[in-house]
């Protein structure tokens, strides 16, 4: 227990622990929409913040969190409205964002090092004025990811399903981007803007490889991102190591041990194909046959299997692939 006894590994432990279970629950939705790489492009606006905070003498974190916001916010309102697709908005934010940053550092006259505490991040050096921001974001981020849970998971999983079923599927998507900006200005000072992608990505892809099912993946996630992040914390300590590239690195050692399970689970549940020379005619009627109305509900969590076919997921039933259109199902 002596590491508990520094106040400074006090903060960076609850800091860490803070953004163990943010990171990978903004991150579930985020994998859902395969924007994986939307933590570095809002890390690089991030920057941009963290610029102008020096060039004008004011606290980092705030103009960070507006910064990368409002970038979040400009990029997709643009992909929404046809004026840019996913990969130019990210360069746009990769590119424009890590520019205006290093400039607007230089003519402060404080350089490029003086952002690498936020590239790299510095947990630490997290003060009790510091530990308080992290916590009012981390509740403003945590509330609607999980009180929300049903629509922001439609939404990232299936788009026009959504939108048919009456989901403000524009104002979820920005909401999803925001909850993104403020995650990655909360991390920025735990495992820096560089890195923090990273931890958003790299526990929900272990989560999906050991469990299925949205709910279970979001738990699991949130468990390896905790584990991971507190684990990094401690070990910097003792081994006298960054703690951002340690939490990283144990996060990768954990998905690379998790790749069997998915196998294996992939294996348990995978489908035997009906042949056709051992199904009547009555019986092949039978199972193409749709069914005006179904007798259950598929989703998240319902304990049927699930397998990804092309841009959605088919739901296994008594021997049936089932898959949503609209109000009913379609056998596949």
């Amino acid at each position: 227990m002596e590491i508990l006894s520094y106040p400074f590994m006090q903060r960076a432990l609850l800091a860490a622990l803070l953004t163990g279970v943010i990171a990978p629950a903004i991150g579930t939705y985020i994998v859902q929409r395969r924007l994986s790489l939307l933590g570095d492009g809002l890390g690089h606006v991030a920057i941009a913040g963290v610029g102008l905070a020096l060039l004008t003498g004011q606290a980092a974190v705030p103009w960070a969190v507006a910064v990368c916001v409002a970038g979040a916010v400009a990029v997709e309102i643009l992909r929404q409205r046809g004026k840019a697709t996913g990969d130019v908005g990210l360069a746009i934010l990769f590119y424009g964002g890590l520019a205006a940053g290093v400039l607007m550092s230089g003519i402060a006259g404080q350089g490029a090092a003086a952002l690498s505490q936020y590239l790299f991040g510095s947990l630490t050096t997290v003060t009790s004025s510091d530990l308080w921001v992290i916590v009012v974001l981390a509740v403003l981020v945590l509330v609607p990811t999980l009180g929300l849970a049903p629509q922001l998971f439609a939404v990232s999983t299936d788009e026009e399903h959504a939108r048919t079923q009456g989901l403000r599927t524009s104002l979820y998507n920005i909401l999803i981007v925001v909850l993104a900006a403020v995650t990655v200005t909360l991390a920025m000072r735990t495992v820096g803007l560089l890195l923090v992608s990273a931890l958003m990505v790299v526990p929900v892809a272990a989560a999906q490889n050991l469990v299925r099912g949205f709910y279970a993946a979001l738990v699991a996630a949130i468990a390896v991102g905790v584990s991971v992040t507190v684990g990094g914390a401690v070990g910097s300590f003792y081994l006298d190591t960054p703690p951002g590239a340690l939490i990283v690195v144990l996060a990768i050692v954990v998905f690379a041990l998790s790749w069997p399970f998915s196998a294996l689970l992939a294996r348990r549940r995978r489908v035997a194909p009906v042949l056709p020379e051992l199904v009547d005619d009555d019986a092949l009627t039978l199972h193409t046959e749709v069914p005006e109305a179904h007798p259950h509900r598929h989703g998240p969590d319902c304990e049927h299997p699930e397998i990804r076919h092309g841009d959605h997921t088919d739901y296994v039933h008594e021997g049936h692939r089932h898959a949503s259109h609209g109000d009913h199902y379609d056998e596949h």
